[in-house]
């Protein structure tokens, strides 16, 4: 019976560890609109690993195994602070965008930058066209 616990306690924390430990990609070439898109995703995952740890937590619960309550647990918290904080992000990128847009023009580099409507695919889009 104890090997059995054991087993299942160690399939636990290497579940949770792996899924905690998987690397996120790179963002760095996103423009605003793609990385809160990528932010959302990232909530969302964060939030579906948060519940299957919940169900782990009480998975061990019902099974009166603290190891597998344990690290459920601590998976569950682990989960929902970083969808607390890629929450926050998300919110940051998503009033930066709106301030960009929010402007009419700007200089940079020595040319003049002006906002123009545009429609692509039925949707409508700003778009910063260069002036000289």
């Amino acid at each position: 019976m104890t090997g059995n616990r054991t087993f299942a306690s160690w399939m636990a924390v290497i579940a949770i560890g792996g899924i905690v430990m998987t690397p996120m990609a790179a963002s760095a070439q996103r423009s605003l609109e793609d990385e809160s898109h990528h932010r959302q995703q990232t909530k969302n995952q964060w939030r579906n690993i948060a519940i299957g740890a919940g169900a782990l937590s009480l998975f061990g619960l019902l099974k009166h195994d603290n190891t597998i309550t344990f690290a459920g647990a601590a998976g569950t918290l682990y989960s929902l602070d970083r969808y607390e904080k890629d929450r926050k992000s998300q919110s940051k990128i998503d009033h930066a965008r709106a301030q960009a847009f929010s402007q009419t023009s700007f200089h940079r580099s020595g040319h003049r930058y002006e906002r123009r409507l545009v429609t692509r695919h039925g949707k409508k889009y700003y778009q910063f066209v260069r002036r000289d």
